[in-house]
C-alpha cells in the first residue's frame, strides 16, 4: 500500500526513539526486475520490526549505510538556519548509498505507527519508484476508493492535487495521498500513453492479514498477506483448527513483510522452540527464537514468489532450514537488511540500515532471496498439492 515503509514489535506501539530503538526489516523494496528498482511502501506503513535496546555508542557502522551522526548533524545545522531538517537529512542518506534508508516527518511516522494495526486512511494503492523517479501503481486494493475509480496496476502516477510526484521520495508521495477520511484527492495518471484525471475520496481502510480456506483432502490453506498486529496468533489458531491428520499450505506469496514478532509467532506455530533467525545491529549479533509447543508433525509447504519479502522471507527461511517445510514457487525477493530509527532535531525520524539478518543455517537472504525446494510457475498451488500428495496427504 503506498505510504510509509513498505517496518517486529515486542511492544504494542513504537517507543519514542529517544528512549529506545525499533529494529526494522522493512518491506520497502525494489522491484524484482532490474529495470524498476525503487521502493514499495504500504499506505498503512505496516513494517517488519523488533524492539531492542539501542546499540552502544561508537558501534561499527554497516558498510553502505548512512552515518547516524552525520545525518543528525546535517538536520541540526539545517534547523539552525531555518531550513528543513528532514530535507537535509534525506540528502545525506541519499548520498550515503543506503538503499533502504529514508527520513519521515512527524506525521508520516505517526501514520506508520497507526499502520501496525493494519488500518490506514488513504485511497488503497501500492506503488513503486523507478531509478528515474517514475511512480507507478503496483497493486490496487479490491473494494478501495482507488479500485472504484478504475485505477489499475501499472498506471503511472503523475501528480496528487496538482503536486508533481515524479522524482519524489515515496514517503513524500504518501504524505500527499494521506489525509482525513471523506476528503477528495485529485490524481493525475498516465495509462498506455493517455493521461487520466480521477478524483478519489480518502477512506479509512484495513486489510485482513490472514484468511483460511479448505481444499480437498484435508488441506488447509492459510494465506498471510502481511504481518500486522495479531496475524501470528491468527495463524496459530488456524493451525489448531485444521483437520486432524491434514496438511497446511502457508501462502506467503506477495507478502511484503510486517512486524517481526508476528513473523516469529507465525513460525512458532510450526516449531517447538529453537532458532528462527539471527540479526546483527552494527556488528552485534542477536537472536530470534520460536516459542515452544508448535505443531511439528503436520505436513507443511510454504508458497513463495518474488513478492515474498523481509519478515515473510524470515519465516520461510526458518521453516526451510529447520526441515519443517518445503518451499514451493519461485525465488523470493531478497530483502534482509535491518533498519533502526533515529529522531532528528526537528522531530523527523531517519530510518537507517544497521545490519542484516540470517536464517538458522546462517544464510543471508539480502539480495539473493530464498530458492524454493520445488520450483513452480503459474500453477503453484497445484504443484503444492502434488508435493503434499507425496507426503501422504491430499486428494
Amino acid at each position: 500500500m503506498l505510504g510509509l515503509p513498505s517496518i517486529p514489535a515486542f511492544c504494542l506501539r513504537p517507543r519514542d526513539p529517544r528512549r529506545g530503538a525499533v529494529l526494522t526489516l522493512t518491506f520497502v523494496a525494489v522491484v524484482a526486475v532490474g529495470a524498476f528498482t525503487g521502493c514499495w511502501v504500504p499506505e498503512d506503513g505496516a513494517a517488519a520490526a523488533a524492539w531492542t535496546d539501542a546499540p552502544a555508542p561508537g558501534a561499527r557502522r554497516a558498510e553502505g549505510t548512512a552515518d547516524r551522526e552525520a545525518v543528525a548533524r546535517a538536520a541540526a545545522e539545517a534547523v539552525a538556519e531555518g531550513k528543513s531538517g528532514k530535507k537535509a537529512a534525506q540528502e545525506v542518506v541519499s548520498r550515503s548509498g543506503d538503499r533502504w534508508g529514508t527520513v519521515y516527518d512527524q506525521s508520516e511516522y505517526a501514520a506508520f505507527a497507526e499502520g501496525l494495526d493494519g488500518h490506514w486512511t488513504g485511497v488503497g494503492v501500492w506503488a513503486g519508484r523507478s531509478h528515474d523517479g517514475v511512480i507507478k501503481l503496483d497493486e490496487v486494493q479490491p473494494g478501495s476508493p482507488a479500485a472504484r475509480a478504475g485505477l489499475r496496476a501499472g498506471d503511472r502516477l503523475l501528480s496528487v492535487d496538482g503536486h508533481a510526484v515524479t522524482g519524489l521520495a515515496v514517503a513524500d508521495v504518501v504524505a500527499l495521498l494521506r489525509g482525513t477520511a471523506g476528503t477528495p484527492v485529485v490524481l493525475n495518471l498516465s495509462r498506455d500513453g493517455a493521461d487520466l484525471t480521477e478524483t478519489v475520496l480518502r477512506q479509512r481502510l484495513r486489510t485482513e492479514p490472514v484468511t483460511v480456506r479448505q481444499l480437498a483432502g484435508d488441506i488447509t490453506v492459510i494465506k498471510v498477506t502481511s504481518f500486522t498486529r495479531g496475524s501470528g496468533e491468527r495463524v496459530r489458531a488456524a493451525v489448531r483448527a485444521a483437520p486432524p491428520g491434514g496438511a497446511v499450505m502457508l501462502d506467503l506469496r506477495g507478502n511484503r513483510g510486517g512486524l517481526v514478532d508476528e513473523a516469529v509467532t507465525t513460525a512458532s506455530a510450526f516449531l517447538d522452540g529453537g532458532l528462527v533467525a539471527t540479526y546483527d545491529v552494527r556488528g552485534e549479533q542477536r537472536v530470534l527464537n520460536a516459542a515452544p509447543g508448535g505443531d511439528t508433525t503436520r505436513p507443511l509447504v510454504a508458497l513463495v514468489d518474488g513478492g515474498t519479502m523481509s519478515a515473510a522471507e524470515l519465516v520461510t527461511g526458518a521453516l526451510q532450514d529447520r526441515g519443517r517445510a518445503l518451499a514451493v514457487g519461485s525465488r523470493t525477493f531478497g530483502k534482509g537488511s535491518v533498519q533502526m530509527p533515529t529522531e532528528l532535531p526537528d522531530g523527523s525520524v531517519a530510518e537507517l540500515t544497521v545490519g542484516t539478518y540470517r536464517t538458522p543455517a546462517g544464510r543471508s537472504l539480502d539480495g539473493g532471496g530464498i530458492t524454493p525446494d520445488v520450483p513452480a510457475g503459474d500453477r503453484v498451488e497445484d504443484r503444492a498439492v502434488t508435493v503434499l500428495g507425496g507426503l501422504g496427504v491430499g486428494p
